[in-house]
Order: C-alpha cells, then structure tokens, then sequence
C-alpha cells in the first residue's frame, strides 16, 4: 500500500524561520503547506497528500512553561499523523536562553512523543552563510556580509532579548538542559563509514549529537546519517532550516510529481502593506534605502494612547485604500525601557486593524517576533510557497476562511536578512 503520511513534520520556533523551511522543502519540489497552527480534519483535507507538513509558532519568544503548553499538542500531534522524523526548527543563530526560548525546554517536551535515543542538531545553514565548525557556530553579518563568531557577530551578540555570548554550541545548549552533546565534526562525512564514527560518539549516550555544517555539501551526508537512524523509530531533530535541507538531499524514496505551491496563481489585487519590528541594523539600512512611503511608530505611545493606534490605522487605512503602498516602522524605543514583546503584540493588533478596513494585495512583516504575533494576528490558517524571493524569505500564499484574507501574498523576513534594496524587490516581485 502506498504510503499516505507526511514523513517530515516541522514545527518552527519563529513565522519567519518557517516559511524558511517551507521554501527550502517546495523549490525542491516537495508537496509541502505550512499550517499557523494545529490543523483540524478540512484543514488536512484541504492541502491534498503531502510528504512535509510544518506549524508555526513563537516559542521563540516563550518562558518554558509556555512553551511546553504549547509545544505538548503539537508533539502529540505530529506522532499520530506517523512521521518519521520532527524537525524542531530553531533560529539559524540559535539564539535561545534558559529563560525564553529555550531549545533545551522544547526537547523536553517533544522527545516523550518521538523516543528514538538518537538526537541530531544540525548545527548550520550555509545558503544563509551559517557554519559549524568543531561545535563552534559562525554567522555573516547580512546578506553575504563577514562572517563572525557568533558571540562576536555585531549583532547577535548585541541582541535586546537573546544575546549570544558563547559559540560553542555544546555549551550554549548546556545551559537549557542539554549537558552531554557529543560533536561529529564536517571531517568524518569524508571517511568511508561516516556510521562508524557516528556510532563512536553514540556509545556514551550523549543527549543529543551536534552535527557540523562547513559547506552545502555536507547536507546529503548528514541527511543519510539521520534518516538511517530514522529506520529505527521515528525521532526528533533540531536546527535550522539546513536540518531540513540535508533530509531532501538524501530522501528516501521517490517524491511524488507536483507539490503543493501556489506558484501558477495570479497575483492579488491590491497594493503592498509593509511593517517593520525589526531594530536590527540590516533591516534599518533597508528601510532607509526603501521609497515606500513610510509611517512611523512611537512605540510609547502605541502602548500608552489608545488613540494613537486608531489614528495609525485611519493613516494608513486612507493610502491603500487609494491604491497606494504603505511602509509602517516602529521606531527605536527612547526613554523608559519597553518590553519588546509588548511592541510586537501591539503592532500586530494594528496590522489587523488596517488589514480589516483595506484590501491589501501584499503584506510584508519584518522581525521575528514582530512576524509571528502579526501573522496570528489574522484570520489565517495556513501559507503555501508561492515564489523565491530572497534566501529565509520567500513570497507566501495565506489561506484563509475570508475571502478578504484568502490569497494574500506574504513575506516574513528576519532582521538579518535580504539585501539592502529589499523593500523594492518585494513590491516589484
């Protein structure tokens, strides 16, 4: 009998990460849909056969214990659809802390519903220029921007949330509760029996293994490596989407014709809303270099005026309605300090609004956190690939119950991403 179940699940810690994965399965021409959150029976039905199923959530941003409430359902979830291997899709950068977004806290919850002993962490993505080497992690800064240590990446290691302070992935993730990860360096995918050694540093029963990315050619080894160990029972896998990536590479199998994009649609009407959490340098020289025109947020008075919400939306609610672009842009807290998480869910109760008063053909949303609440935000059940756009961040589908939201295209993008012209590449996509 022919095989029915997705192999691959995916659950993203971030929206924007997600569609990552979701783009980096579909170009390969995987039949894939990235659901926004547990699906129910249409849901299924409605995305067809798939070999690769994803939901997105912001455990990124979550203390452990919400993140184990929300990560629980969607483990046990993905065991009774009978997939092979979950990939639990961390940042790129794996920046993560024992306080919120602990990858360490999100293992604990998933691996009771995936018990196969063997854990691999994919420790890099080089078509985002992400390296491990000898368990260290290496990061550019921007798109084919140096590549620096990650603890000493201008940005990363400045991040208002989770900085990163250690390189060594083995140690950073000790600190979540991982304290015995043992390292396969890139050296042994060139060795006759790449098995042999991994099987070396499995007979002390480490709590996961950190798998080294030096290269894009490293991907089809480690994915061989993961899915022989996947024979055995299914299991549970981190990182990037690199992670994902090295599994289509040596997919067993063969991959049914056509896949489950949107890329033959007609584009919708209507004109582009950009909106923009992000403080990370890279996204702000790409706001500086966009012409759209542009509004800016007073992210005190966001949280402290309810008036000035309503008048933000009457603003921008007024230019799209006569078919005009909007770029929105929070900008650099001043005085008090503000909890970011407080700005990004107050920025997307204000993407609502203004997505319920005009019709909007595209909504681009940059910053991780600043995506997942907006995307929720909205009345949206899921996104297909729609489009290559740039690597992390792809053209979208929402899928969508009202009509009003049905269709439209959208691109999450992570601060660190896109070139310095990005805006423009959006709206011209």
């Amino acid at each position: 009998m022919a095989r029915t179940a997705p192999r691959l699940g995916w659950y993203g810690d971030d929206f924007t990460g997600a569609t990552d994965t979701l783009a980096s399965l579909a170009e390969l021409g995987f039949r894939t849909l990235l659901f926004l959150r547990i699906p129910n029976e249409a849901q299924l039905a409605a995305a067809g056969p798939l070999d690769a199923l994803g939901i997105a959530g912001a455990t990124r941003a979550m203390p452990p214990d919400a993140m184990a409430r929300e990560l629980d359902p969607a483990g046990r979830f993905f065991a009774g659809l009978g997939i092979d291997i979950l990939h639990y899709k961390c940042c790129s950068t794996f920046d993560s802390a024992p306080h919120v977004g602990s990858i360490g806290a999100a293992v604990a919850t998933l691996r009771p519903h995936f018990r196969n002993p063997f854990l691999p962490i994919v420790g890099g993505q080089p078509n985002l220029g992400r390296y491990c080497l000898f368990g260290t992690l290496f990061a550019s800064a921007g798109s084919g921007g140096a590549i620096h240590r990650i603890d000493r990446h201008p940005t990363m290691s400045a991040h208002p949330v989770t900085p990163m302070g250690e390189a060594d992935l083995r140690l950073h993730l000790a600190a979540q509760g991982l304290p015995s990860i043992a390292s396969l360096d890139y050296r042994a995918y060139a060795e006759a029996d790449a098995d042999a050694a991994l099987e070396a540093r499995l007979v002390a029963r480490p709590d996961a293994v950190l798998l080294d990315v030096s290269r894009t050619e490293d991907l089809p080894a480690i994915g061989r490596l993961i899915w022989r160990h996947a024979s055995a029972g299914p299991l549970l896998m981190v990182g990037p989407s690199g992670a994902a990536q090295a599994l289509a590479a040596a997919w067993p199998g063969e991959v049914a014709a056509g896949s489950a994009t949107s890329a033959g649609a007609a584009r919708r009407s209507g004109p582009l809303l950009a909106l923009v959490g992000s403080l990370s340098p890279v996204t702000r020289a790409q706001v500086e270099a966009s012409p759209l025109p542009r509004i800016d947020i007073d992210p005190h008075r966001l949280l402290a005026e309810p008036g000035h919400a309503e008048a933000l939306a009457r603003e921008a609610i007024a230019s799209l309605a006569g078919g005009k672009d909007v770029m929105l842009v929070t900008a650099q807290p001043s005085g008090p300090p503000v909890a970011a998480e407080r700005i990004a869910a107050a920025t997307a109760a204000l993407a609502r609004a203004i997505l319920a008063g005009a019709q909007v053909g595209r909504l681009v949303v940059a910053g991780g956190d600043t995506s997942s609440l907006a995307v929720k935000a909205l009345d949206l059940w899921g996104l297909s690939y729609r489009a290559a756009l740039v690597p992390g961040a792809p053209l979208c589908r929402g899928h969508s119950d009202d009509p009003r939201l049905d269709g439209i295209e959208i691109v999450l993008k992570g601060g660190q991403m896109g070139p310095p012209d990005f805006f423009e590449m959006v709206r011209r996509a």
